[in-house]
């Protein structure tokens, strides 16, 4: 065997096919040497006939075809050989046959066969180029991408500088100088035998270089082809130190083409050759040009992304309260992460809302989408809920209210007049409410998970609620739950995204995140509590953004709240103001004394003259001091500036000068108007307040 024992050492192992189809002929032989079929080239060439021994071939099948011949033919030295075996079989009974195909091709020579290798290498660069380039909308994934694929079959040696601007997603500035250009080492590759410590290492900044020949082409778009490198460091204006980061040693052969794209350098991509012996030719570096001409594209997409990723990041930060807040019914940490795979910022959100009476509201919420669109929609209905609930309204009549807001965004984004980029096409919301002085909650949700809560020395449970549908639907009410929470107890409202994988089931997801409330140590902080619950319950790479809002609730003592009822009776008028000094006297804050003592007298009457039942009488004592009124009536009391002929009028207008903040929610009995005043600090001058009062 020759040239055949060279290129396939099994003769029963895979064969590659030949370069050139047209120029290959075939012979089929039988295990003997026998000729079963041939092409008619192989019938010129060899003098092959079917039926006949090919002498000629016979010595290149395994023993020689089974025979010794006295005068064995030697196959043409001028052609190569490939032989495949074919199989066995067996027709008729007979024994098993086997048959070889031989393939006949002229031989190449040294020449040809290194521009046929050329070629195909440049075909698959080209080829693989175009398959991975511009997958990634991340600029330094797609820079790693492009160096692995130019190293080593391409060059010993690969890097890729990017515009500093570029890197954070802004549009580089057009360039006059090469010492205008700030670039940065984004990605390198090089060959085992390349050595290059001394280069500029990834991450680093790119000194500038002063303007030259050799610089001005990459600035206008257009490759430099360096075939002497010795020659390069002497045209360079570098000084010697600086050089050796830009210029690796033992290289012989080097191209640079800019990442040019509308008009603007992007970056640079610079190869070179030490190891491979050819340098770098005309094709070689309009190959290469072709090549980061695509990956300029994709960098410019992946930078266009990263502003509006950045954008949408900013805004969405922007609108989301502190990470960890502090109130006197609960202390909470908010957590949000975008999703993965590039799917970037989208609607969720969460809020943590302070309201009268020392109350607080917890807000979660999920809008349909990723990018700006989103993140503009989700600002939309986060004000919305602020402004709702400053209202006081229960958490049922905030989500219908929010409801109709959202109806009407979608009506309005869908309108063919004029169609909206930011409406709300889908959103899901859990709105709930706590009250430090009665310990409860109240909690209702439009198409949302429900919260997970976790008592003290009891198991987590999630509780029970009825899930009222998204937000959108209309015309179906809201159910609110309201559940007891001891002190100290935490509550934790999440998105969908942290516990629904892609493809998964949310029920296993929402199992995962009970366990992990199992097992959280109650007297590590709430920033560490949430990071664990991301790292053992969030999936792999999640497919949706994820909020996580946790809250550790308090409770007001009860010698800090002090309540009576009264009987309809403006008699009791006078009582009500001898509650309220001695309560105050007794909290030692008598500097109230006299305000409080008023507003209370005014809310009374009111209750007493205009309603039907008791009145209840509140004070709470905390930074500020609250006093309520509570009556059995539903009419919204409305504040108007009283004429000078009028007798009455002027209570409510009192109040409202006098406290700090008020205002009145509706209950399930009726309402109650509250007042606010500070109590640190000076005491504040009243001016409204004389001597003859």
């Amino acid at each position: 065997m020759r040239e055949a024992e060279h290129r396939e050492a099994e003769y029963g192992g895979p064969s590659r096919a030949p370069e050139h189809v047209s120029d290959t002929a075939a012979v089929v032989l039988d295990d003997e040497g026998v000729v079963v079929a041939c092409s008619g080239t192989a019938a010129t060439l060899l003098g092959c006939v079917p039926g006949q021994p090919c002498a000629a071939l016979r010595t290149l099948l395994p023993h020689g075809g089974g025979h010794d011949t006295e005068d064995p033919a030697t196959p043409p030295d001028h052609v190569s050989y490939e032989v495949v075996r074919l199989g066995e079989r067996a027709a008729g009974g007979t024994a098993a046959e086997v048959r070889w195909l031989v393939l006949i091709t002229p031989a190449e020579s040294a020449a040809e066969a290194s521009a046929r290798d050329a070629e195909r290498r440049r075909t698959g660069l080209s080829r693989a180029a175009a398959a991975s380039i511009g997958t990634s909308l991340d600029v330094t994934d797609m820079a790693e991408a492009l160096v692995n694929l130019l190293v080593p079959d391409f060059a010993d040696l690969a890097t890729v500088d990017i515009a500093e601007a570029v890197l954070v997603g802004d549009e580089p500035a057009h360039l006059d100088a090469s010492g205008d250009v700030r670039l940065r080492r984004t990605a390198s590759a090089q060959s085992p035998a390349i050595s290059a410590e001394e280069l500029l290492a990834v991450g680093e900044a790119l000194p500038p270089v002063g303007d030259s020949a050799v610089m001005r082409p990459l600035l206008e778009g257009r490759p430099v082809l360096v075939s002497d490198v010795p020659a390069l460091r002497e045209r360079l204006d570098v000084d010697p130190e600086r050089l050796r980061l830009f210029v690796p040693n033992g290289v012989h052969s080097s191209v640079a083409v800019p990442l040019f794209a509308r008009g603007l350098v992007l970056g640079c991509v610079t190869v070179w050759r030490g190891q491979l012996p050819s340098a770098f030719g005309e094709e070689d570096t309009a190959l290469l040009r072709d090549v980061v001409s695509r990956a300029a594209l994709g960098v410019d997409n992946a930078r266009r992304y990263t502003r509006e990723h950045r954008s949408a990041v900013a805004l969405q930060r922007s609108l989301l309260p502190r990470s960890s807040l502090e109130f006197t019914a609960a202390e909470t940490v908010g957590i949000y992460q975008p999703a993965g795979r590039g799917m970037g910022v989208g609607g969720d959100w969460f809020d943590v809302i302070p309201l009268p009476s020392l109350r607080v509201g917890f807000v979660v919420g999920d809008v349909v989408g990723h990018g700006l669109d989103a993140t503009a929609a989700m600002a939309r209905l986060r004000t919305a809920v602020r402004a709702l609930a400053d209202l006081d309204l229960d958490p049922g009549e905030l989500l219908t209210h929010l409801d109709d807001l959202v109806l009407g965004l979608s009506g309005e984004g869908t309108s063919a007049e004029s169609r909206s980029e930011t409406a709300v096409l889908g959103a899901t919301c859990l709105y709930a409410v706590y009250d430090p002085v009665g310990r409860t909650c109240s909690a209702a949700t439009a198409g949302h998970p429900p919260p997970a809560l976790l008592t003290p020395g009891e198991d987590p449970a999630f509780v029970g609620m009825a899930p009222g549908p998204p937000l959108g639907v209309g015309e179906v009410p809201f159910e609110v739950a309201e559940f007891d929470v001891r002190p100290g107890s935490m509550l934790a409202f999440f998105t969908n995204g942290l516990v629904a994988g892609r493809g998964g089931d949310i029920e296993e997801g929402m199992e995962r995140l009970r366990s992990a409330l199992a097992g959280a140590d109650p007297a590590r902080s709430l920033g560490e509590l949430g990071q664990s619950l991301f790292d053992g319950v969030l999936p792999q790479d999640p497919a949706d953004d994820v909020a996580l809002l946790l809250a550790r609730t308090h409770a007001l003592s009860s010698d800090r709240v002090a309540a009576w009822e009264l009987e309809a009776d403006l008699s009791l008028v006078s009582r009500a103001r001898e509650l309220v000094v001695g309560q105050l006297a007794a909290w030692e804050l008598d500097d109230l004394g006299f305000v409080t003592e008023l507003v209370a007298s005014e809310l009374v009457t009111n209750a007493i003259r205009y309603t039907a039942g008791p009145v209840g009488l509140r004070l709470i004592r905390d930074r500020v001091l609250v006093c309520e009124v509570t009556d059995s009536s539903s009419t919204q009391p409305r504040l108007r500036r009283a004429r000078e002929t009028d007798e009455g009028g002027r209570g409510l207008f009192l109040v409202a000068q006098l406290t700090d903040r008020w205002g009145s929610r509706f209950t399930s009995t009726g309402k109650t108007i509250w007042t606010e005043q500070a109590i640190d600090g000076p005491a504040t001058a009243h001016p409204l307040i004389t001597a003859d009062f």
